[in-house]
């Protein structure tokens, strides 16, 4: 068993601090007691088991609104076995009757100033939402447009593919025509080639050549 005295310096008083020190130090079944120390500091004196105390010290360096510790003084000593439970010291009822005003008075005002955030958060969330929404508006005007541009290019696709159809259609057709016309001019001048060497066979055989 082990004794440790610390004050702790900062906003400490008028803020609830012994409070959170005394529910602290009651479930890691710490005996001692807190007190208010002149002009600003906490004085804490606590007895129990060490890892305890250094688990506890560690604990009750609050910095959450509206108690801030600063700093902690430590010192450690004997424990003297003279506490039975851990408690707060108050000082006289009107002395503690306006910390305990003071400390609520904080924490309304805290509340307050939150109330007032979330309302400017949820003022910004509704304009946020106003510009989502017009933001899916135009997404969708845009999503409109782009199908009617899908269709008009699918409209324009189907016509170049008929036209291309047709085309090569004619192409085809002309090709065979000009074949036609190409067989029937070869075989027109094969045949007056034909006729041609007959007249000079004719003619060679009549003058005695052949």
């Amino acid at each position: 068993m082990r004794r440790v005295v610390v004050v702790a310096k900062g906003e400490v008083q008028r803020v609830g601090y012994r409070d959170e020190v005394e529910r602290i130090a009651r479930k890691l079944n710490i005996t001692g007691y807190v007190e208010n120390l002149k002009p600003y500091d906490v004085k804490i004196v606590a007895e129990g088991d060490e890892e305890k105390l250094k688990h506890f010290i560690e604990l009750i360096k609050i910095q959450r609104f509206p108690i801030f510790v600063e700093s902690l003084e430590v010192s450690w000593h004997n424990a003297s076995g003279e506490f039975n439970y851990f408690e707060i010291k108050r000082g006289e009822w009107q002395e503690e009757l306006f910390e305990r005003l003071d400390t609520a008075g904080k924490l309304l005002y805290k509340s307050i100033e939150l109330g007032e955030r979330s309302i400017e958060l949820g003022e910004k969330n509704v304009k946020l939402g106003e510009r989502s929404v017009k933001l899916a508006e135009k997404n969708v005007e845009l999503a409109e447009k782009s199908f009617k541009l899908g269709e008009e290019n699918v409209r324009i696709g189907k016509g170049i593919l008929k036209t291309i159809k047709d085309e090569s259609e004619k192409t085809r057709e002309e090709i065979r025509l000009l074949r036609s016309d190409l067989k029937e001019f070869i075989e027109s001048s094969l045949k007056e080639v034909h006729i041609k060497i007959s007249e000079i066979e004719k003619a060679l055989k009549k003058a005695g050549i052949m």
